[in-house]
């Protein structure tokens, strides 16, 4: 079983060396200069996404966006899918999915939708949350291949269902990293000692692993991106818009969306969705 990875972001890097450490892996990038850790890690670098296809037998797409993969998707490319099982792992619209789904059984390959729940720290101990769509039986059939990368990988329905599912994981996300931010800003604001405040909602029922990795984020200054802003404003930008197509409200999100979308405008893109605490602390 060989597999092959195209996308080596700040996601993608991580998930493609836990690949490696389990399977032969070929992987491509836009850009050469992460090549090096998984040449590393016993990587092939192939020259085009093409040939990633011709010597993989399940390949893993994580790119930034639709208008990325659309980008990879030339007569070469679409002639190797034959035989092939393609995994979308990236956010993108379900529209895009579903046309993606097409091309790739046009071509005579089978198709996956699964992105990801789960930011750098559990991508990198292989901890994310698999978010698989599709044909249930080839879903089955790559379970086994998905647990390097995976702490479960749940079967949402067909095509789309994985999306909308993490959209409606991601709403929470961003309300709750908004909330836990104002608690801390709140916190700051009467005077509190923070790293005893820090310990008191770690000590709650409300604490979680991803509360107690931001506080101390937040305690120590350390703004380091886990989960970018710039990426988080552009998910929230996607939920919205399934908002509005299953014609609901989500009044919480559209608030912590002009939050995040002035962090983005501020110049904190590259920073982690915890420093929405700087625009709230400014407003």
């Amino acid at each position: 079983m060989h597999i092959g990875f195209i996308g080596l972001g700040i996601m993608g890097v991580p998930m493609a060396l836990n690949l490696s450490r389990k399977y032969p892996l070929t992987v491509w990038n836009r850009s050469p200069s992460k090549y090096s850790l998984l040449e590393q890690a016993g990587a092939s670098i192939a020259e085009t996404p093409a040939q990633v296809m011709k010597r993989s037998d399940i390949i893993f797409v994580m790119l930034f966006d639709s208008t990325a993969i659309k980008c990879i998707l030339d007569d070469e490319f679409k002639r190797s899918l034959r035989g092939k099982i393609l995994v979308n792992a990236s956010s993108v619209e379900v529209e895009f999915s579903y046309f993606l789904a097409d091309e790739v059984r046009r071509a005579g390959g089978d198709f996956i939708e699964m992105p990801v729940s789960g930011s750098t720290i559990p991508a990198e101990q292989g901890r994310l949350v698999g978010l698989m769509a599709g044909d249930e039986a080839v879903a089955e059939r790559i379970r086994l291949v998905v647990q390097p990368i995976t702490c479960a990988a749940v079967y949402c329905g067909p095509v789309g269902f994985g999306l909308k599912t993490k959209y409606a994981v991601n709403s929470y996300l961003v309300t709750m990293n908004a909330g836990l931010a104002e608690s801390m800003n709140f916190a700051k604001a009467q005077g509190l000692d923070l790293s005893a405040f820090g310990q008191a909602l770690a000590a709650c029922p409300l604490a979680s692993p991803y509360s107690k990795v931001k506080v101390k984020k937040m305690l120590a200054g350390d703004w380091s991106a886990q989960a970018p802003i710039s990426g988080i404003y552009t998910s929230i930008q996607l939920i919205e818009a399934a908002v509005a197509g299953a014609n609901t409200h989500s009044p919480v999100l559209h608030i912590c969306s002009k939050l995040y979308q002035e962090a983005n405008r501020s110049g904190l893109g590259e920073e982690d969705m915890i420093a929405v605490a700087k625009v709230i602390e400014n407003l």
